[in-house]
């Protein structure tokens, strides 16, 4: 069976009557909001994303963790924080995914947390620069029930992956790799999903045909080729690739660059998905990376009530009536990967 058909009939499993009719509450509430002009919101969010932590082995020039550029504390996720979020929200959520800012494995309660989540019967991802998939974690990470591994691999070649992956190794990747692909054939898995996720930027754009080689010759099961997020994109960037489709950027007949995607008055991650960070704020997206917009603290109150709090409420009133005014949303570029077999 295709590898891809079997992942989705793998989260297909994972639904139940309360989370369909979640689902069902949260996609009316968003067009109910739109067509009103006013937030309405009656479910709990589909999807959450937990930051197991801020640490990074790594220095991506493009990444905030990268280049230790946090106004906020570096931490780790607390185990027992992170079990009892899940308590109150398991029943209504499908899909959970363990990244934000860092690299998910520096966190040693890392897989434990997955087993948990997994074990409630949710579909569970994460992101990681793979250089701590040693024999041990890669079995361990299989065992523990992780349904989607994207392992990020921005090059063919060791000078050019760490012209972008800045104190990396591409053997590290390759070799983690290796592993999981070894535990998912010793322990009979199918899961993880495995995904090579390449950041397309200028210096590795021609070694796409290689990756797809790569990818086939470790059994990998799927390739995102991800578009860059260029913060100071304006006057351009030696990141910025020549490929079209793989840009997020379009340059003006002034010489400058503007973000593709139009900025419209509506955003379905403020109806359905939210960012957990370590230390339990609660962000309203991936885009506010330093979590300036900090919805509430789940040290202080529970999810139900801070996903219905005025500042919730507020900021969604905001983005409908004028997005282009809200700083995370202004470099938003949502959706921009290309997925490949």
């Amino acid at each position: 069976m295709n590898n891809n058909i079997t992942d989705g009939l793998n989260f297909i499993s994972k639904m139940t009557l309360r989370r369909l009719w979640n689902a069902g509450k949260v996609l009316s509430s968003y067009y109910a909001s739109k067509a009103a002009q006013k937030p309405i919101q009656w479910g709990l969010p589909i999807s959450v994303s937990f930051e197991p932590t801020t640490a990074c082995n790594l220095r991506c020039p493009e990444c905030p963790s990268g280049l230790r550029a946090f106004t906020r504390e570096t931490g780790m996720l607390d185990e027992g924080f992170f079990k009892a979020t899940i308590d109150e929200l398991n029943r209504d959520i499908m899909y959970l995914i363990f990244y934000f800012q860092g690299e998910p494995y520096l966190n040693p309660k890392f897989l434990e947390m997955v087993k948990y989540a997994s074990d409630k019967n949710i579909y569970t991802a994460t992101s990681t620069n793979a250089h701590y998939l040693n024999d041990e974690n890669a079995r361990k990470t299989v065992e523990s029930g992780l349904d989607r591994l994207i392992i990020s691999i921005d090059g063919t070649t060791q000078e050019t992956y760490e012209a972008y992956r800045i104190g990396g190794s591409l053997e590290k990747v390759l070799e983690g790799t290796k592993n999981i692909i070894k535990w998912k054939k010793e322990l009979k898995s199918s899961t993880p999903h495995t995904i090579f996720q390449f950041l397309v930027v200028k210096p590795n754009e021609h070694q796409i045909e290689d990756l797809k080689k790569l990818a086939k010759e470790y059994g990998v099961d799927e390739i995102g080729l991800k578009t860059a997020q260029i913060y100071d994109h304006e006057h351009g960037s030696d990141l910025l690739p020549t490929i079209d489709k793989y840009s997020r950027y379009k340059q003006q007949p002034d010489g400058t660059y503007v973000i593709k995607n139009k900025l419209l008055n509506h955003c379905w991650k403020l109806w359905h998905s939210c960012v957990i960070t370590w230390d339990g704020k609660v962000v309203p997206c991936c885009f506010d990376k330093d979590a300036t917009h900090r919805m509430g603290d789940l040290k202080q109150e529970t999810f139900t009530e801070l996903w219905q709090n005025d500042n919730y409420q507020q900021f969604r009133a905001s983005l409908i009536k004028a997005r282009s005014e809200i700083d995370i949303c202004t470099n938003c570029t949502e959706g921009t990967m290309v997925w490949e077999n």
